[in-house]
């Protein structure tokens, strides 16, 4: 148990600091490094990354791959006298199987259980369908498409790339490209895992080639992980839950790393929390592949049993991943580097700059 509140992880963030576009190239961002124990900042750049890494480190990615869920659907009429509607934003945030998914609807006040939605593509011609089953709060709906011969091709065809809502923009199409890490590879998420964002596959050669070993897991990032904490005090926030795997090869490697003393570097909060979540599970056994789901929250006081070293983005005020970030590097510490960072004029959040801690 804590005493601290979720206001105990507010800063002040003038607006004009949160990106809005990525940087011009890919890898081009600024870097603020960390030293965890002392809290010594040093302002640095992206490209220096490799030189921080240690020969023997275990690199750790996550692949996942960010699908285009955010959808505009139109209201097919219930009653004779009602009155068409506007475009509806359907969000995408979680497959529950059976062709049915979790979603966010806005406006949502009068989408109500039995309505059908209707999905056009950019001639106006119906792509998908879609009926409400379940009515959740603030705009979750659960709702059930039609059956297609190929959901996802269909979703490459008409969604638009899911941008979190700081970014206040409607997505482009160099947004395919850029909200993605060159690594993905398994469909899931609906928030890109942003500290991949910025690795070109020049870089991870050259990690590689300087004997950096490379590990990748998955876990598909839902739409929680923008969502406002709704409590005041830490020790009552409970997260969304989030998909996650680990292959036999990766738990192999972390196994391996860990009894030859060698040092995990975590390219991003999911990945820690991936790593934390299944070292959990394990208890004292070693690592072993495996598929799950996980909430796990790491605050100030959480004892880390795999992650050494973490890259990561700047996060938002009062956020679960700001408390992340303090846990591993301490609460004092990471706010005066937000501080900091704030002063330095760093960009924020998801197309933003980045933190390495160690």
């Amino acid at each position: 148990m804590t005493d601290l509140r979720v206001s105990d992880f507010d800063f002040v963030l003038p607006e004009e600091l949160i990106a809005q576009q990525p940087p011009a190239e890919r890898g081009q961002s600024r870097m603020l490094t960390m030293d965890r124990i002392s809290g010594q900042l040093h302002d640095s750049h992206f490209s220096d990354f490799p030189s921080l890494l240690r020969e023997g480190d275990l690199l750790v990615l996550n692949d996942s791959h960010v699908i285009p869920a955010r959808l505009y659907a139109r209201r097919t009429l219930r009653r004779e006298k009602e009155k068409p509607t506007g475009r509806i934003e359907v969000m995408l945030t979680e497959p529950m199987g059976d062709n049915r998914w979790h979603a966010l609807v806005r406006p949502g006040r009068k989408i109500a259980i039995g309505e059908r939605l209707v999905f056009p593509d950019p001639d106006g011609q119906i792509a998908l369908e879609a009926e409400v089953l379940e009515r959740g709060e603030f705009g979750d709906r659960l709702i059930e498409f039609a059956p297609v011969q190929d959901f996802f091709l269909i979703l490459d065809r008409i969604g638009h790339v899911p941008l979190p809502p700081y970014i206040h923009r409607e997505d482009q199409s160099t947004d395919h490209d850029r909200y993605q890490t060159v690594f993905s590879r398994e469909r899931g998420s609906v928030a890109a895992p942003t500290a991949g964002l910025h690795f070109t596959p020049q870089m991870l050669e050259r990690i590689a080639a300087d004997g950096v070993e490379i590990a990748r897991v998955t876990l598909h990032v839902g739409l929680g992980t923008f969502a406002p904490l709704r409590v005041e005090r830490v020790d009552d926030v409970r997260l969304h839950r989030e998909r996650y795997s680990i292959s036999a090869e990766t738990a192999e490697a972390v196994n391996r790393a860990r009894r030859e003393q060698r040092r995990i570097v975590a390219v991003g909060t999911t990945v820690v929390r991936t790593l934390e979540a299944a070292a959990r599970r394990a208890g004292s056994a070693l690592l072993a592949a495996h598929s799950a789901e996980t909430n796990i929250f790491i605050a100030p006081g959480f004892e880390f049993q795999l992650a050494g070293a973490l890259l990561t983005n700047f996060h938002l005020p009062q956020s679960s991943l700001l408390m992340l970030v303090s846990a591993f590097a301490g609460r004092e510490n990471v706010l005066a580097a937000y501080r900091h960072a704030v002063e330095s004029r760093y960009r924020f959040f998801s197309y933003g700059d980045c933190m390495f801690l160690a």
